[in-house]
């Protein structure tokens, strides 16, 4: 594995103008380029001096796959700056649902991107959420799809988000209060979390069995500080809590988020950037897992971007992810690609 430095950069700690003059030392030509895919999880903001908003995802979506739609999900942007705390957070989703106002309008193309969005509200209100949740869907325009409130956190490693979620937030009596709004809503709820919670989720979906629950990431079977150099242990207790949550019906996968430097794979140090072939040999045992245990109704790919660039392009994830299922029917294909994303966040078949 090649470490080192990009343009006088450290490895990892790139700036997105530097990603982008790392990313462009290497271009695939794009496979199965007549595909559908709704990309299932993305992300925007705009923090001086990095920016991705609707001219890099336009660049990204529009990079030679055939991107049809796409989901935003909540990063902490674009809060109201005033008014009551609780209620800032739908700056979030007025924002995006601008963006995907634009892109309807069909100037910039035939792609809905944001055409579903996933935004942030605080479940620890308990009942007091609901006039917060209703506020996002009557800002959405239709488009609002439910809640993400991160909880990751690892009894060593803490949690790795600035948010800084609490540990365990899943079980806190005042959050399940407010986790129950969501279904008589219609709302879905997407979990991120580390691979060591994964016990906390199925606790979590089993008591609330008529609210959809999107778990993020693969379930982040985490690759550094204590779990690195572990691979295999990591693995294994990885794949036996995902066993346990397939067997709730309630429950769906997103396959991506590998691209992450916290799953140890290291490809976000190469000096050049890796080539899909060994980005879908690394990531293939976690991807064929998820789908033999929940099938390929219940799977959805994701680019999980700009977190993942810092990985690959946008290019090359997409032929990673189709080398990894080239083994796959058609049919299969359809779901894992666009299909199931499209059921899950309710959105027109594409």
């Amino acid at each position: 594995m090649h470490n080192g430095r990009a343009g006088g950069v450290p490895a990892g700690t790139r700036t997105m103008a530097e990603q982008d003059a790392w990313l462009s030392q290497m271009r695939e030509e794009v496979i199965e380029p007549d595909l559908p895919i709704i990309d299932a999880h993305h992300h925007m903001w705009d923090r001086p001096p990095e920016s991705y908003q609707l001219p890099e995802l336009l660049a990204d979506t529009g990079s030679g796959h055939d991107i049809r739609a796409t989901i935003f999900v909540q990063c902490n942007a674009m809060y109201r700056a005033d008014g009551p705390e609780v209620m800032r957070p739908v700056g979030e989703t007025e924002y995006v649902n601008g963006v995907a106002a634009a892109s309807a309008s069909g100037t910039y193309g035939a792609r809905r991107l944001c055409a579903g969005i996933v935004g942030f509200a605080d479940l620890r209100l308990g009942a007091g959420v609901g006039p917060v949740l209703d506020a996002h869907i009557a800002a959405g325009g239709g488009r609002f799809r439910g809640i993400r409130q991160q909880a990751q956190h690892d009894p060593v490693l803490g949690s790795l988000s600035r948010l800084s979620p609490p540990p365990g937030l899943l079980a806190d009596a005042a959050f399940r209060r407010g986790f129950a709004a969501l279904s008589p809503r219609g709302l879905s709820f997407d979990a991120w979390l580390y691979f060591t919670q994964l016990h906390e989720l199925a606790d979590l979906a089993a008591c609330f069995p008529d609210t959809l629950i999107i778990l993020n990431h693969v379930g982040a079977p985490l690759g550094i500080g204590p779990y690195a150099g572990r691979r295999h242990a990591v693995f294994q207790e990885w794949a036996q809590g995902m066993r346990v949550l397939s067997r709730l019906p309630n429950l769906c996968v997103k396959l991506g988020g590998l691209g992450m430097p916290s799953y140890g794979f290291g490809f976000h140090e190469r000096t050049v950037p890796a080539r899909s072939p060994e980005l879908a040999a690394a990531w293939r045992p976690y991807v064929e897992t998820c789908i033999d245990l929940f099938g390929v109704e219940r799977c959805l790919f994701e680019s999980n971007f700009p977190v993942d660039r810092q990985s690959c392009a946008y290019r090359t994830l997409w032929n990673a992810f189709k080398r990894i299922a080239a083994g796959c029917t058609s049919a299969e294909k359809a779901l894992l690609f666009a299909g199931s994303a499209a059921r899950i966040y309710r959105l027109p078949p594409v």
